[in-house]
C-alpha cells in the first residue's frame, strides 16, 4: 500500500493558524460569558465608609440588599442605581472585599447659603420666592437646575426671552457648599407693533386700547406693558370678543394670533387676525312657559329690552335676573328662565324667548370657604343672595363668584357646586387667595392759585378681615391744612345699606380774604339703591368753625365780610348741622357701554347755625355721554347749578357758593362772582349756573401708555347777594358791589394720563370772556373720572 503525501506551503500554514487563533478566541469569549452569567457575591456581612450624615443602616435600606447572603450581579447593579437616584451621593463605590460587601459613598455636600448674582432688573426676593433649595438641606443638582429654570421664567415672563441662568457652587469646609445662580438677563423683548387684520368696523387704534399688551414707544423706559408676554395674548382675545359681543357682534371670531420675532431679535411684531361678522339687533321678546301657574305676560312686563337696541348679551342677563326674582316674589320655586335665541339673517336681528320652566330640585346643603385667613366669612357669604336650604341656582352661584372677585380683597376666586349627601343635595365650594388690601400713598398737585401741595395717604380696604374701609389722610401746602379720617361700612346690617363716616379738621394761613380759618367737620352718611340705576343718599353735618386774623375797622376787608364773619369783634366762632340728601340717576350702571348713556343728580341740605340763621341750598346735575367715530371720539355735556335761600336775614359767607376749576376752568378758586369792588375781595354767590362741553380723543404717539387728549368749553356764572349796600351795614363805611349775572366763557385743552397713582388730568385753560377784576388760571393739575 503506498503512501501519499501532503505538501503545505507557508501561505497554507498561515491560513491555518489563523483559523486556529479564532477558535481559540472564540472558546474563550465564550467560557468568559459563562462565567459573568454565572458570577454572584457571597458575603457575611455590609460595610460602609465615607458616610457622615447618613446613617449605615439607611444606605442599606436604600440600596435594597440583604445583610448578608448571595446575590447576583444585576442584584448589586440595582442597588448602584437606587443609590444613585437617592441624589444623596456624590459619588458610590460598591466592591467585593472577601465576605464583606464594600459600600463607599462621598455624600452631596450642604448648602451654607444661596446667592444670586448679575441681577438688577429683578430684586432678589423676587428670585429667591421661586427657588426650592433651602440653606442647611442637601445641595442636589437636579433641583439646582430645576431652580435656574423657574429663575428663567420670571424673566421670560417679564419679556427677558434671552436670560440665561447658570446653577453653581463654591466649595467650602465641612462639605459646605455656596449655591450660586449665575443670571445674564439680556435685553427686554418688546412688542414694537400690534396689528388688527379683519377689522371694519372699528380703528386699530380703538382696539389697541382695549388690549392689556401695549406697543413699544418714545415712553418704553418708563412703560412695561409694552414688554412681550405671551401668555398676555390670551387674555387680549377675551377682550377682544367680550368687546364685540357686548356691541352686538355676535360671530365675531379671532381666528389667530401671530407673532414674529424681529431680525434684532429684540421686538416681536403682534398681529391678530379678527372676522368681525355683522352687528345684531334686538328683535322680538317673548315669554314661554308650560306651566300652568306661570303668567308670561307678567314676565314679559319684566324686560327692558327694546326691540331695535343693539344687541347685547348683559340686557339678556338682566332680564333673566329680573324675571328669576319675580318667580321667587310669587312663590314659584326651582323656576329657571332660560333665554332662547333665534336668528334672523334677514334682517340681522335676534329675537329672544325666555322660557319660564322647572329646574332640578336640588338644595344648597352648605357653603364651605376656604383660602380666607383674614376675611371673616360673613363678608364673603353676604354676596351670595342664597343661603343653606334654598334651591340650587347655578347663574346665582356665577354672580355671586363675580361680586366677590369684585371686592378685590382675592388675588383668586373660585366657586363650584359639587353632589353633597344626596342627589338632591349640594355643596358650593369657594376657594380664594387672599391679597394684600393696605396701601400708603404719597401725592404732589400743583395749581396757579394754590401752588405746590402734597398728599400722603394711609387706607386699609378691608379694615380686620370685615370688608370695610379705613383712610388717614394728611394735605398740606403753602397756605392751608387738612387732616381727614373715614370710615366706611359697605354693607351695613349685612344688607345694600353703605354707611359712611367721615371727619375733618382743615387750616388756612391768610388765604383768599386775607383772614384765617379753622373748619372741624363730623359727617355720617347713608346711601342705598331704589332701583338698578338709582340711588338715594342721606347725610348730616356738624362743623365747628372759626374765623381769626382781622379787625373790625380793617378797610382792605369788605364790610360785607366783616359784618359777616367778624361782628363786633377780630373773631367769630360757631357751630353749624346740615340734613341733606341726594338722589342720582346713572343709566350707564345697566348699560353696556359706559362711555354712553346719562346721569342726573339733585340734592339739598337744610343748614341751621347761630343768631336764628336757616338756610337751604339746592344743587342739580345733568350729564348726557356719547361716542363718535366708531368710539374713537368721546364727547359730554354737562350743566350743573344752585341756589341758596336764608328764611329771614342774609346768606352766610362759609354757605355762598365759590366758583373753581371742578365747575368752570380758566379761572382761579373764587376768582369770579360778586366781589366788593373797592377792597377786590370775592363774596361768593347765592346761585350758580354753569355748562361744560368737553372731549376726548386718542393721541397715536401716546395712547399706548394712557395718554389721551380732550379739549373742552365751559360758560357759566355765579351771581346774587341778599345784601348790598354797605352804608346799611356800616354808616362809615361803602363799597361797591357788582354781584350781576356776568358770564364768563374758557376754552382749553387737557392731556388725560392714567397712571398707576390714578387718572391725572392737565388742563391747559385760556379765559375768552371775564370781569376786568376776574382772577384767571392758565394750568391745573387734577385727579380725574372719565368723561
Amino acid at each position: 500500500m503506498g503512501t501519499m503525501k501532503i505538501s503545505l506551503n507557508f501561505h497554507d500554514k498561515w491560513l491555518i493558524f489563523q483559523l486556529e487563533l479564532l477558535v481559540m478566541l472564540f472558546l474563550l469569549l465564550s467560557m468568559s460569558f459563562q462565567s459573568a452569567e454565572a458570577q454572584s457575591f457571597d458575603y457575611s456581612k455590609i460595610e460602609v465608609e465615607g458616610n457622615f450624615r447618613i446613617d449605615k443602616v439607611d444606605i442599606i435600606r436604600i440600596a435594597g440588599l440583604p445583610k448578608s447572603g448571595v446575590i447576583s450581579t444585576e442584584r448589586l447593579n440595582s442597588a448602584y442605581t437606587s443609590l444613585a437616584n437617592s441624589e444623596l451621593f456624590e459619588d458610590i463605590l460598591i466592591s467585593d472585599e472577601g465576605a464583606v460587601l464594600l459600600i463607599s459613598v462621598v455624600e452631596y455636600p450642604i448648602i451654607n447659603k444661596i446667592v444670586i448674582e448679575g441681577n438688577r432688573r429683578v430684586k432678589d426676593e423676587r428670585l429667591i420666592e421661586v427657588v426650592s433649595s433651602q440653606v442647611r438641606h442637601v445641595y442636589k443638582p437636579s433641583q439646582a437646575e430645576a431652580d435656574a429654570f423657574a429663575i428663567g421664567e420670571v424673566y421670560r415672563i417679564a419679556g427677558r426671552l434671552a436670560a440665561s441662568v447658570d446653577p453653581k457652587i463654591i466649595r467650602r469646609s465641612d462639605n459646605r457648599v455656596d449655591l450660586v445662580f449665575e443670571v445674564v438677563e439680556g435685553k427686554v423683548v418688546e412688542v414694537e407693533r400690534i396689528s388688527f387684520v379683519g377689522n371694519k368696523a372699528y380703528s386699530d387704534n380703538r382696539l389697541r386700547r382695549l388690549l392689556r399688551s401695549k406697543q413699544a414707544n418714545f415712553l418704553r423706559a418708563f412703560v412695561q406693558s409694552d414688554t412681550f408676554v405671551a401668555e398676555r395674548l390670551e387674555l387680549d382675545k377675551s377682550l377682544l370678543q367680550d368687546f364685540y359681543y357686548s356691541r352686538g357682534y355676535v360671530d365675531f371670531e379671532v381666528t389667530s394670533v401671530s407673532s414674529q420675532l424681529t431680525q434684532e431679535r429684540d421686538a416681536f411684531f403682534v398681529a391678530f387676525h379678527i372676522e368681525e361678522g355683522h352687528q345684531f339687533t334686538f328683535g322680538e321678546i317673548t315669554a314661554t312657559s308650560e306651566l300652568p301657574e306661570v303668567d308670561v305676560n307678567l314676565f314679559v312686563a319684566e324686560s327692558r329690552i327694546r326691540s331695535g337696541s343693539v344687541y347685547t348679551p348683559t340686557l339678556v342677563t338682566n332680564t333673566v335676573q329680573r324675571m328669576e326674582h319675580l318667580a321667587l316674589s310669587n312663590g314659584l320655586q326651582f323656576v329657571r328662565v332660560v333665554p332662547q335665541v333665534t336668528r334672523n339673517s334677514h334682517n340681522r336681528s335676534l329675537d329672544i324667548a325666555f322660557n319660564i320652566e322647572k329646574g332640578p330640585r336640588i338644595f344648597i346643603e352648605r357653603i364651605d370657604i376656604q383660602g380666607n385667613p383674614t376675611t371673616l366669612d360673613r363678608v364673603i357669604r353676604r354676596q351670595f343672595r342664597v343661603a343653606e336650604g334654598d334651591p340650587l341656582n347655578p347663574r346665582e352661584i356665577a354672580e355671586a363668584a363675580e361680586r366677590i372677585r369684585a371686592l378685590n380683597y382675592f388675588s383668586k376666586v373660585e366657586v363650584t357646586s359639587q353632589e353633597g349627601s344626596s342627589p338632591t343635595q349640594a355643596v358650593v365650594m369657594v376657594d380664594l387667595d387672599e391679597q394684600p388690601t393696605g396701601s400708603l400713598s404719597f401725592g404732589v398737585a400743583y395749581a396757579e392759585d394754590e401752588g405746590v401741595s402734597g398728599n400722603v395717604q394711609l387706607s386699609e380696604r378691608n379694615l380686620l378681615g370685615r370688608g370695610q374701609f379705613l383712610s388717614v389722610s394728611l394735605d398740606t401746602g403753602s397756605k392751608s391744612k387738612g387732616y381727614a379720617l373715614t370710615f366706611s361700612e359697605p354693607q351695613l346690617l349685612d344688607r345694600d345699606l353703605s354707611l359712611t363716616v367721615a371727619t375733618s379738621y382743615q387750616t388756612t394761613n391768610k388765604y383768599g380774604e386775607n383772614f384765617d380759618t379753622s373748619i372741624f367737620r363730623f359727617s355720617p352718611s347713608l346711601r342705598f339703591p331704589i332701583s338698578e340705576t338709582s340711588r338715594l343718599g342721606v347725610r348730616f353735618e356738624a362743623n365747628k368753625y372759626k374765623f381769626s386774623g382781622v379787625k373790625y375797622d380793617d378797610k382792605d376787608i369788605s364790610q360785607i365780610i366783616r359784618a359777616d364773619l367778624f361782628p363786633g369783634g377780630t373773631t367769630r366762632t360757631g357751630d353749624n348741622l346740615t340734613l341733606g340728601y341726594d338722589l342720582s340717576y346713572d343709566s350707564r350702571r345697566t348699560g353696556f357701554n359706559p362711555r354712553r348713556g346719562y346721569q342726573a343728580r339733585i340734592g339739598q341740605d337744610l343748614i341751621w347755625g347761630k343768631r336764628n340763621y336757616i338756610a337751604m341750598r339746592s344743587t342739580v346735575l345733568a350729564r348726557v355721554h356719547t361716542a363718535l367715530f366708531n368710539e374713537d371720539l368721546l364727547l359730554s355735556a354737562t350743566f350743573e347749578g344752585g341756589a341758596l335761600l336764608a328764611r329771614k336775614g342774609n346768606t352766610r359767607f362759609e354757605d355762598r357758593f365759590r366758583m373753581n376749576s371742578r365747575l368752570m376752568r380758566g379761572f382761579r378758586y373764587n376768582g369770579t362772582g360778586p366781589r366788593d369792588l373797592k377792597t377786590k375781595d370775592a363774596l361768593g354767590g347765592n346761585y350758580f349756573a354753569v355748562a361744560r362741553l368737553e372731549s376726548e380723543f386718542p393721541l397715536g404717539f401716546a395712547q399706548d401708555v394712557g395718554i389721551s387728549g380732550g379739549a373742552f368749553f365751559d360758560f357759566g356764572s355765579i351771581w346774587g347777594l341778599d345784601e348790598t349796600n354797605c352804608s346799611i351795614i356800616s354808616k362809615k363805611d361803602s363799597c361797591e358791589v357788582d354781584d350781576s349775572m356776568n358770564m364768563r366763557a374758557a376754552a382749553g385743552v387737557s392731556l388725560f394720563w392714567k397712571t398707576p397713582f390714578g387718572p391725572l388730568r392737565f388742563n391747559f385753560s385760556r379765559p375768552l370772556k371775564k370781569e376786568v377784576y376776574d382772577e384767571t388760571l392758565n394750568f391745573d393739575l387734577t385727579l380725574s373720572s372719565d368723561i
